[in-house]
């Protein structure tokens, strides 16, 4: 798009007019996260070996909404290492880089580490293999840049690896109470964890619609009011970042229904690890899933 070309020139003029960030104390390498759950792990590998900035850190802010700041543009110019989710869930993030070109620089890409490509869900976070290889993949960039520290890396690595597992653990303990059970959302963004969890997910092509931001059928919207209206659904997940009337409907159905309903988001919240993010959605599904039919 012409406007947005010109709009990254302007923020790339002002980046480079107030030179480059001074975040990193000496020695540190720097790294940038496209998303605050990549970010937090890199910080739980590095430790004060690293100084990591994350772009999306805000959990009431829609991330397909976001805009390039120049301050973003300076971290990422001097960036050794950079973490994005990939599967056209970031593309910004491709046309900073491309604008900001460094020989020396890491990229590591979630998706591409999970074999997802554009097209595929997006939400590659929420599947319980996606982390532990991006983990991996952050430990053996900071090796390799700062070979001096392999040790540190490689046992916070461990550690992280090991805190993980209580998310792989939590799903196993869910999946053997509630596989096969069916529940719907408004967007597909806990879907990689609805598939580990064995449940079933109705209303994917609403789901699709309201993600890319397009109209979902009149057909569809009726299959999910009904749904929802005939309890063919034992909960109803939603998207606690996208505020939208006709999901808000749906949630107002689901109440009258006496469907549970939890929220979960695109981006971690304040004051919280990945794991314990993840781990207190898991928990509030299990909640939800063992509340009697009425």
């Amino acid at each position: 798009m012409k406007s947005a070309a010109a709009g990254l020139a302007v923020i790339l003029a002002l980046a480079i007019g107030q030179g480059p960030s001074a975040q990193a104390a000496l020695g540190q390498l720097v790294v940038v996260a496209a998303e605050n759950f990549y970010g937090d792990i890199a910080r739980q590998i590095g430790g004060d070996q690293v100084a990591v900035a994350s772009i999306m850190t805000n959990p009431d802010q829609d991330p397909h909404l976001f805009e390039t700041t120049p301050a973003v543009v300076r971290q990422l110019a001097s960036a050794k290492i950079v973490v994005l989710n990939g599967a056209n869930y970031d593309p910004w993030m491709d046309k900073l880089l491309a604008a900001t070109p460094r020989a020396d620089r890491i990229v590591i890409n979630a998706a591409q580490l999970t074999g997802r490509k554009p097209g595929d869900n997006p939400h590659v976070w929420y599947d319980p293999i996606t982390m532990p290889r991006v983990a991996t993949a952050i430990a053996e960039a900071f090796t390799k840049v700062d070979a001096a520290h392999a040790s540190d890396y490689a046992a916070r690595l461990k550690t992280t690896l090991a805190a993980l597992e209580r998310i792989t653990q939590r799903v196993t303990q869910i999946k053997a109470k509630h596989a096969g059970t069916a529940v719907t959302a408004t967007e597909p963004v806990f879907g990689p964890m609805a598939d580990a969890l064995g449940l079933t997910m109705r209303n994917q092509r609403f789901q699709l619609a309201m993600m890319n931001d397009t109209e979902p059928s009149a057909r569809d919207v009726a299959a999910f009011e009904r749904d929802l209206r005939e309890r063919k659904v034992k909960l109803l997940i939603y998207n606690s970042q996208v505020s939208e009337k006709l999901t808000e409907r749906l949630r107002d159905i689901a109440g009258k229904a006496k469907i549970p309903v939890i929220g979960v988001t695109e981006t971690m919240p304040p004051n919280a690890s990945f794991q314990d993010w993840v781990l207190g959605e898991l928990d509030a599904l299990d909640k939800a899933l063992n509340e009697p039919n009425s």
